[in-house]
């Protein structure tokens, strides 16, 4: 083999090799920068989220923008990380007269939920959310561990992300908004 084939087979592993060390860079920044995945552990979120499921969510958002009421985020907290939906907003006032849901003394709706979900909320409150702190709920309100019995109120350091997608099971594939 003359030395011209050989110098031009190592430059095309030697390119090869770049450009896998380039991706593998780009999937590093991108996980631990922009978005990452959670697998939905139980059935606080049903029907919206399912246990097992496994969601695709935005890390730089709120980076850039404020958590928003009916957003699903991800919340870390030391012993386990939460998927819940934001309620309650900063200086808001919440409260849970049955199946409704009140903010600010107005009734608010909850177009994500079915009438069963709604009746299992409960009473809470009223409470008012402190500023830098955020009220969550799941959406199986019967069963839910959020800001009502157990979570408290969220801070807003501990929201890490929103949820963007279902990316498995594959069948599933679907934004969670």
């Amino acid at each position: 083999m003359s030395s011209v084939a050989e110098t031009k087979k190592k430059n095309e592993w030697l390119e090869w090799v770049k450009a896998i060390i380039i991706a593998i860079l780009i999937a590093f920044f991108l996980r631990t920068f922009i978005f990452a995945t959670s697998i939905v552990e139980g059935e606080s979120m049903d029907p919206t989220l399912q246990n097992g499921e496994r969601v695709i969510f935005n890390k730089i958002i709120y980076i850039l923008d404020e958590p928003e009421r009916g957003d699903i985020v991800i919340i870390e907290r030391p012993l386990k990380n939460y998927v819940k939906r934001i309620i309650g907003l900063p200086g808001e006032t919440i409260e849970i007269n049955g199946s409704n849901l009140y903010i600010n003394g107005d009734k608010y709706e909850q177009n994500f939920l079915n009438e069963e979900a709604q009746r299992q909320s409960g009473n809470y409150g009223p409470v008012e959310i402190p500023e830098g702190n955020y009220f969550v709920m799941g959406d199986n309100r019967a069963i839910s561990k959020d800001s009502r019995n157990g979570l408290g109120l969220i801070e807003e350091n501990e929201i890490i992300g929103r949820s963007e997608f279902i990316i498995f099971p594959f069948d599933q594939w679907s934004l969670t908004r």
